[in-house]
Order: C-alpha cells, then structure tokens, then sequence
C-alpha cells in the first residue's frame, strides 16, 4: 500500500511536467501568462479569504450557525489558492474542482430549523371546544 501512494506521489510532479511541456509546445508563451495569471488569482483567493474570514466566522456565530462549517469553507478557499499559486494543469483543475462545491449555509439552515422546534417537546398546543 505505501508503494502504491508512494508511486502516486511522484507519479503526480511527472504528469504536471509531462502536461506543461505539451502545452508549452502547442501554445507557447501562453502557456507561461496563464499560469503567472492563474498564480496571482490564486494568491488574491488567499489574501481575500484572510481579510473575510473573522467576519464570516463572526456573522455565522451571531446567526447561530455552525463555526465548523464556517472554517472549512475558509479552509476550502485557502488549499484551493495553495493550488492555483503551485504551477500546473492538474493542481489548478483540482482548486476549480474545491471551488465549484457548494458550502452551505448554515446561519440560515440554522434559523429554519430553531423557528420550527418547539421551545418544550411534552406541550402541544392547539384549541378545542366541548361538545355535550
């Protein structure tokens, strides 16, 4: 098993190469501005998501959603932009892929679910009237 993560870990650095010098070949200098452009936006993502993060992680717990939640989507954001700053195909198809899924929304989740609960579990509330 070791030499099978192993074998993928170098596996990894050989087809990110493989890939660039193809497309290096094909397109050219093209190549090289998309990945300095792919690099700035992923530092941008870093630097966005450090200046947000407190906010975030406050407007969450001031709507009594989960601040678990909250710092896993931040965390998401940050190892995405670690992977578009690392040159490479592979690595900026893998951020796209962190990026594209969804993070829910859990103040709001939250608040569904508190106003539908009731405050005690044993009392039922209703109106009744007596028939003789």
């Amino acid at each position: 098993m070791r030499i099978i993560i192993t074998l993928a870990l170098l596996a990894f650095p050989i087809a990110e190469i493989s890939i660039l010098i193809s497309l290096a070949n094909q397109y050219g200098w093209w190549v090289l501005l998309y990945l300095v452009v792919v690099a700035l936006l992923g530092l941008q993502l870093i630097r966005d998501e450090n200046l947000l993060f407190s906010g975030r992680m406050m407007q969450n717990l001031t709507q009594g959603g989960n601040p678990i939640k909250a710092l896993f989507g931040s965390a998401r954001n940050i190892i995405a932009g670690i992977l578009l700053i690392i040159p490479g195909v592979l690595t900026d198809i893998i951020a796209v892929l962190l990026l594209l899924i969804p993070v829910n929304k859990s103040g709001q989740n939250a608040s569904k679910h508190q106003s539908r609960q009731a405050a005690n579990d044993d009392v039922i509330e209703g109106e009744f009237h007596r028939e003789d």
